[in-house]
């Protein structure tokens, strides 16, 4: 099946996935642009995110508007990882999905 996929797509959907580290993120959405996939959203952190941070990444969040990237369709991911490369605090990395 492989053969099938865009060149620069290395896995089926669902094999691998981005993981956002929301200590690093900053919400600047080069993730979202750069997706073919359109994997991403940029929107406020999440009540339970934020208060799982530590005082100094939270005070980060406010400095940067509380705004980070989810991935609700990481399902979608293709392994491109043009969004690992495009952000800027290299708050994204891909893993394979369970």
């Amino acid at each position: 099946m492989r053969e099938n996929l865009p060149a620069d797509c290395k896995q089926e959907p669902g094999v691998i996935a981005p993981v956002v580290d929301l200590k690093r993120c900053e919400g600047k959405g080069d993730c979202l642009t750069v997706c073919p996939e359109n994997v991403f959203e940029i929107r406020r952190i999440d009540d339970a995110d934020y208060r799982g941070l530590d005082l100094m990444h939270r005070l980060k969040q406010r400095v940067h508007g509380m705004k980070v990237a989810y991935t609700p369709n990481a399902d979608a991911c293709r392994s491109c990882g043009l969004c690992v490369t495009a952000c800027p605090e290299r708050a994204i990395k891909l893993a394979r999905t369970a």
